[in-house]
């Protein structure tokens, strides 16, 4: 595990706590929208690994595809709330840890610039 970049473990956190709701989402909604979030969650991990590895420019391009990848996931889960996916309690603990993500996303950039 990459332990000298935060975030990372902060995704891997998220992913875990993704993981467990995933047999609770209703059957219509797991094999389309579930999907798709956990694929977007994976991707931003795989790329917040590959940005720890990379030399500045490199970094600031694979961060900014990422910061898209969260933007995407935060109306995914977003969506998954709306069509009652995931419950409101759920979803709220969810975006929270997104919420925090992001700051730690944006203070990397900024870091960078």
């Amino acid at each position: 595990m990459n332990n000298d970049v935060p975030i990372v473990q902060k995704v891997y956190d998220f992913y875990r706590e993704l993981y467990k709701l995933y047999p609770h989402i209703p059957k219509q909604d797991r094999y389309v929208l579930g999907e798709r979030i956990q694929e977007t969650i994976l991707e931003l991990f795989k790329d917040l690994i590959l940005a720890s590895h990379q030399g500045k420019h490199q970094k600031l391009e694979t961060l900014s595809v990422a910061s898209a990848k969260l933007d995407l996931l935060k109306n995914l889960l977003r969506l998954a709330e709306d069509v009652k996916a995931i419950s409101t309690k759920r979803y709220l603990s969810l975006s929270e840890n997104l919420q925090e993500i992001g700051r730690m996303l944006g203070g990397w950039i900024r870091s960078l610039n």
